[in-house]
């Protein structure tokens, strides 16, 4: 536990006192958010590449704690490749399939050091004895692994529409995938999944509305690829009754939020890839919420699957079961309420970040 606290400390400490200095960089590289569309929500142009504060401080906190291996080495490749994507990208737009074929490429990285989905409990286990405890997935551990680290990654970047949205978020998931790593005595995870908390909590005074700095692109995918990479690590291999949930709930906002997005744009005869004003913060807006009470409302919300995923670490079956129908009955009511699968009105033609 000293170790965690000590690397937790040194990322936070390092993001903190590096996101001055990205600000410069990010005006002096012209990487500056000018709202040019009415999907923005804010009003001034704004600095990028506050990811690069994130990154570093993680980076620094890793090696100094840390004794490579492997598998470790083959996640920070993956990252290094992603945040330099999102680097240029903050600079001048990619387009969607250059991002993607990137993310393809950190994830194959990342699978060819040994992280893959090989096999999840069988909840069957719990009812009929003698049921083999784990499905394993064989071949098709690559596609589902594949799926996954590029789904979370780009399910980060498009919840990343209001200042301190996702970064708050993401540090309540990778403070409740350290908590449930730390349940599973899986150490290693738990230390990689509060360095990274530490990190983006030092960047979030700057990030928190009115922000000084947006976490662009280099940030937001960069915390999407570090989330989805440590729950395949860590968590997806637990004994737990029902364990493929528990990283479903712990990244669960973003996950609802792009899987909402998937089914309004369908419905509306619209490309996945067009982006519009139905994510959750604009609905929340839409009610009347100011900007704070808006992130406070998600952060809460979060906060609330996150200790359901911890709770689902230590459930038996049956009260794992009640829990999952439990959070997807209030997910429903949220639906109707907000109506997440309608869009208040035509938007511009702009591709969202992929």
């Amino acid at each position: 536990m000293k170790t965690i606290h000590i690397a937790f400390l040194i990322a936070l400490t390092i993001a903190y006192l590096v996101t001055p200095f990205v600000i410069k960089l990010a005006n002096r590289v012209g990487a500056i958010d000018v709202p040019k569309d009415n999907r923005r929500v804010h009003t001034v142009p704004t600095p990028r590449l506050g990811g690069i504060a994130i990154f570093i401080g993680f980076m620094v906190a890793v090696l100094v704690t840390f004794r490579m291996d492997t598998r470790l080495v083959s996640v920070l490749i993956g990252g290094i490749i992603v945040v330099a994507m999102g680097y240029f990208d903050d600079i001048k737009p990619l387009s969607a399939k250059k991002k993607l074929l990137v993310q393809l490429l950190a994830a194959g990285i990342v699978m060819y050091g040994g992280v893959k989905i090989n096999m999840v409990t069988n909840p069957l286990s719990y009812i009929f004895a003698g049921a083999d405890p784990y499905i394993r997935l064989g071949m098709w551990s690559y596609p589902l692994t594949l799926v996954w680290i590029v789904g979370v990654t780009n399910a980060i970047n498009l919840i990343d529409g209001l200042d301190g949205l996702a970064a708050g978020v993401s540090i309540i998931s990778a403070l409740t995938l350290t908590a449930v790593a730390i349940f599973l005595d899986q150490s290693y995870i738990a230390l990689l999944a509060a360095t990274l908390a530490g990190s983006t909590i030092g960047f979030l005074p700057y990030n928190f509305n009115p922000a000084k700095i947006f976490m662009g692109d280099s940030g937001s995918l960069f915390l999407g690829y570090m989330l989805s990479v440590l729950s395949v690590m860590g968590v997806v291999k637990s004994a737990a009754a029902l364990s493929i949930l528990v990283p479903i709930f712990a990244i669960g906002l973003p996950i609802f939020d792009t899987f909402m997005a998937i089914i309004r744009r369908s419905l509306s005869g619209k490309s996945f890839m067009e982006a519009d004003k139905g994510h959750l913060h604009h609905k929340l807006l839409d009610r009347g919420l100011s900007h704070r009470q808006a992130v406070l409302t998600l952060y809460s919300i979060s906060a609330m699957l996150g200790f359901s995923a911890v709770a689902l670490v230590e459930a038996n079956l049956k009260v794992a079961v009640i829990l999952v129908l439990a959070v997807f009955f209030l997910a429903s009511l949220g639906v109707k309420y907000l109506g997440l699968t309608k869009t208040k009105a035509k938007t511009s033609n702009n591709n969202i970040n992929l």
